[in-house]
């Protein structure tokens, strides 16, 4: 076994602890970062294993640290991730290591896991552009579901959001998804700057 397969299955067993399951009865976390894997390959067909490993490490047990355990509103929010970012890129570097994977991919994996370098750094872009495309993709119709409360210009205003974070190439490979039609209409809205 490679470093970096010792590495995949030390990852798939810390997303194989999430107590949320997916449709199909496997962990959520364990589903999640397969697709933000399989869209950083669409997008990059040429990604490093250690891009890839990354992908997987997009959400890398976020279910540990629960959105209520910081305060409500845009701050609250703000800081969790923020938060998030930081656990997650030292818990993928740390696995990472403890596979054998060298120390500069492991601290590549951290820079791209933690956001930074969002918009200049090509790994970090890739993996934003690929969770991106899986909110879309996959969850946007639960998240709209969460919050009917919300007025339609919020959902504009958060997909507008979204879409100013992604490539151009990603925000191509958006305009390709098969959406429902209400989410499609949002996205469209969105795009073209109208509410």
């Amino acid at each position: 076994m490679t470093a970096h397969d010792h590495a995949r299955s030390l990852i798939d067993a810390a997303h194989a602890a999430d107590p949320v399951q997916a449709a199909d009865g496997r962990p959520a976390e364990l589903v999640y970062g397969e697709r933000v894997e399989a869209w950083v390959v669409r997008l990059v067909p040429a990604a490093a294993p250690h891009l890839r490993l990354a992908a997987r490490c997009q959400h890398l047990e976020r279910f540990l640290t629960p959105r209520a355990t910081f305060p409500d509103g845009k701050v609250g929010y703000l800081s969790w991730r923020k938060s998030l970012y930081t656990k997650q890129a030292e818990r993928a570097r740390a696995l990472l290591l403890a596979a054998g994977v060298s120390e500069a991919e492991a601290d590549e994996v951290a820079t791209w896991v933690s956001k930074t370098g969002l918009k200049t750094n090509a790994g970090t872009q890739a993996l934003e552009d690929a969770a991106c495309l899986v909110f879309l993709e996959n969850e946007i119709g639960a998240f709209a579901a969460q919050h009917t409360d919300y007025p339609r210009e919020k959902f504009v205003e958060i997909i507008r959001k979204t879409w100013r974070k992604m490539s151009p190439a990603a925000q191509s490979a958006a305009l390709g998804l098969a959406l429902p039609p209400a989410i499609a209409a949002l996205v469209r809205a969105a795009v073209s700057g109208a509410d």
